[in-house]
């Protein structure tokens, strides 16, 4: 058995896998993260962009995903120092499947992570998300509210929440469009979206699938076997 977390910004996955699969997969506000969800009588393998837990790891058998250990894949078209722990695991994610492949991480940052058919790594891009689109307004201007999300994004605002709506939710469609466009360059890449915000994309853009809730995680015990 082994205990397998992804430690981001926002949240906290982890779960057990065993048996080729995971048994039950949960989260928590990486801001609730503490000692007390971690095992003490099995081997441990992380994937934390979040320094401030690593604290809790003292004292414990545990795989923490670099740039330095056995990926799977290539880096060097990339700059592999500034590339974070959780990219890397998606990397891995998408190294199981059929290539070249493109995966959008839909949570408080949109990331995307693309391998091409030779299994390098070769970059990808960095934008905010939705929820962090609306924080940015409410918390940066006198009078813009946060707008909640809705299942049907008008078409044009009538008022200032829709318009907040149309112009994020919207723009947020257009762009990730726009960087698939420019990442696949006219190869036909495998593209799948994953996190909290992965069904909104998923609704608005066909051509993307849903890769599930253990789609990190499973990278991070590829990387993990990988070094055993």
């Amino acid at each position: 058995m082994l205990f397998v977390l992804n430690i981001g910004n926002t949240n906290v996955h982890y779960g057990v896998y065993t048996n080729g699969g995971f048994e039950n997969i949960q989260s928590c506000p990486t801001s609730a993260f503490s000692r007390d969800l971690l095992p003490d009588d099995m081997p441990l393998a992380c994937a934390c962009v979040v320094p401030s837990v690593l604290q809790y790891f003292d004292g414990l058998d545990v795989f923490f995903i670099t740039a330095e250990v056995n990926l799977g894949f290539d880096l060097e078209k990339v700059d592999s120092t500034t590339i974070g722990a959780d990219r890397l695991a998606n990397a891995a994610g998408l190294s199981l499947g059929n290539l070249p492949a493109l995966c959008i991480d839909c949570g408080t940052a949109l990331t995307f992570e693309a391998v091409n058919d030779k299994r390098e790594f070769i970059g990808g891009a960095i934008a905010p998300g939705r929820a962090l689109m609306r924080k940015a307004l409410n918390d940066h201007t006198a009078l813009l509210p946060s707008a909640p999300f809705v299942d049907s994004i008008p078409t044009i605002g009538t008022t200032t929440v829709e318009a907040i709506t149309v112009g994020i939710d919207r723009g947020i469609i257009g762009s990730v469009k726009e960087i698939i466009s420019s990442i696949s360059n006219d190869t036909s890449f495998r593209t799948v979206a994953i996190g909290g915000d992965a069904d909104f994309l998923c609704n608005n853009i066909p051509e993307l699938t849903n890769g599930g809730d253990s789609f990190t995680l499973l990278g991070i015990v590829d990387i993990w076997q990988r070094n055993q």
